[in-house]
């Protein structure tokens, strides 16, 4: 069960974004202000922050920042009543990973904790796994009841990268800037070659496929 840390001067938001986490299994911690929130995470484990902007002590901009100074990689989506471009550009400045203005949608929060959890959990075991399907990014390799594949480099990153972000759709464009190498000649055409030698590969795979978007490019799919 994961740990949501929320971090929320105000008593009825912090009580009402607990008791929506518990609900849907979370387990949380909380504090009013970042300075708390620090003291807490020195002493407990959490999986994802929570930060309001606007509280005394300690804000989120500087728990944020003070957070990413130390090295950590805990996701944290910062909430906040402010709209403006700047505020905005300087959470993301500081290191944050979401953000989000009140009043916030319970089922939208709700979506992206699960997305920052699920991104994190793969960043940091470097593995994704959709049904029986295994793809280890140390090893190159896609392993499943059909049997073990090792893949080229370029193959594996295209496949990891559709399935890192389900039902996402990528340009080809996108693709190519972020696989192959910008001073490569590699065009649009090379993303078609490489998804469909994957398609080969994998056309007996039970839980995953590699579904064309006429017209915009590709998504990685989970087989139902």
């Amino acid at each position: 069960m994961f740990t949501v840390l929320i971090a929320e001067d105000d008593l009825n938001t912090r009580r009402l974004t607990a008791d929506v986490l518990e609900e849907n299994g979370y387990n949380v911690l909380t504090a009013k202000n970042g300075a708390e929130a620090l003291q807490l995470l020195d002493e407990k484990h959490a999986d994802l922050i929570i930060a309001d902007i606007m509280m005394p002590v300690m804000d989120g901009y500087e728990l944020t920042g003070q957070l990413r100074k130390a090295g950590s990689t805990i996701p944290i989506i910062m909430v906040t009543a402010k709209e403006a471009i700047a505020d905005k550009k300087r959470g993301f400045i500081e290191g944050t990973d979401d953000y989000m203005v009140k009043p916030v949608d319970e089922e939208e929060l709700l979506l992206r904790i699960a997305a920052l959890l699920r991104r994190a959990q793969i960043n940091n075991e470097h593995k994704i796994t959709v049904g029986g399907t295994v793809l280890d990014y140390d090893t190159l390799t896609v392993t499943s009841s059909t049997g073990r594949t090792e893949l080229p480099p370029k193959e594996f990153m295209l496949i990891y990268k559709l399935l890192s972000y389900p039902d996402k759709i990528f340009t080809r464009r996108q693709l190519i800037d972020e696989i192959w190498d910008l001073s490569s000649e590699s065009d649009e055409r090379t993303v078609d070659v490489h998804v469909n030698r994957l398609r080969e590969k994998f056309r007996d795979n039970p839980d995953i496929e590699i579904v064309t978007v006429r017209g915009l490019g590709y998504k990685g799919v989970k087989k139902q």
